[in-house]
């Protein structure tokens, strides 16, 4: 059977540029071709340049009808299919934001800034909904607040909440130090649906079990219920051919590093590396089928990655 493979949209954003460089921006990735062309080219001054990549580049990407919702660190963008900005919004208790979802009429985010996540209600266009996750006696643990008021959380990252996923199910969310993938019932009480490797990004549920990034070890990982698994070791190159090599030196900017996922006709999953390069696997026949490279530069991460639906 021949399947005609997905176009993509992704972010990137890029650790250790200096102001008046680009930071990262939105790419379309068409697979078919192999080619990639970038759409959007983030430069703002607006931008802290104070830490490590922490206020750069574009984030989680979703969809609502026409409209293309991404998240910056601080603000969550909506374009329009040309990539002309047709709204930003911002709030108080968002900071940090990394991945983003949608479900019915409203946009989730992940306030790493916050150890919270945030809901964005498409119809009047406001923030209003959160929950901050804390954990007590060993126990997960949180509560609900009203992002509209000056009452809600201080500014924590103790978990680095940098996932969330929701289906019929509720509401699942991960991050780099919870070591678990955890799941928000309608009641909003926490559990763990299975444990995770320190470092994991854009873990979520997916068929019979769990899809994520395993960035520590530098590949994707699909575990089933059974215990089952199939690992992908994550594309490198050449030394040689690397630029900006060994700029950082807190060694985040590394070949490898993980993050961004999405899937395709339940078969296919896609994933994003640095220096910025998406490569799809197939489950099915436990094979990579090939790979797309948008920048050597080892600064330059792929962020957000979402199957592009028009």
């Amino acid at each position: 059977m021949t399947f005609k493979l997905p176009t993509l949209i992704a972010t990137s954003v890029v650790r250790g540029s200096h102001q008046g460089e680009s930071h990262g921006g939105i790419y379309l990735v068409d697979f078919d071709a192999r080619d990639g062309r970038q759409v959007v080219d983030w430069n703002t001054t607006s931008i802290d340049f104070e830490g490590r990549g922490a206020d750069r580049g574009l984030r989680g990407i979703a969809f609502n009808g026409e409209d293309i919702y991404v998240a910056a660190s601080d603000e969550l963008f909506c374009y329009d299919r040309q990539f002309e900005i047709q709204g930003s919004y911002r709030n108080r208790y968002l900071k940090h934001c990394h991945e983003i979802c949608r479900m019915n009429q409203h946009i989730f985010l992940t306030s790493t800034g916050f150890d919270s996540l945030l809901a964005f209600n498409l119809e009047n266009l406001s923030f209003e909904w959160g929950f901050q996750l804390q954990r007590t006696g060993g126990k997960w643990t949180g509560y609900t607040f009203d992002p509209r008021k000056s009452s809600g959380p201080a500014a924590a990252n103790d978990f680095h909440i940098n996932m969330v996923h929701v289906n019929k199910d509720g509401i699942f969310l991960s991050g780099l130090k919870t070591g678990a993938l955890l799941h928000l019932d309608r009641n909003f009480q926490v559990s763990p649906v299975c444990n995770l490797p320190s470092g994991s990004h854009n873990a979520r549920p997916w068929q019979d079990g769990v899809l994520f990034n395993d960035t520590a070890s530098d590949c994707v990982r699909f575990v089933r219920r059974d215990g089952i698994e199939k690992a992908f070791k994550i594309i490198t190159y050449d030394d040689a051919d690397i630029q900006f090599s060994g700029v950082d030196d807190t060694k985040i900017a590394r070949q490898g590093f993980g993050r961004g996922l999405a899937v395709y006709e339940n078969r296919f999953v896609i994933g994003g590396s640095s220096p910025s390069t998406i490569t799809l696997y197939d489950l099915e026949s436990n094979q990579k089928v090939g790979s797309v490279n948008l920048s050597m530069d080892i600064r330059n991460a792929i962020h957000g990655l979402e199957v592009w639906p028009f």
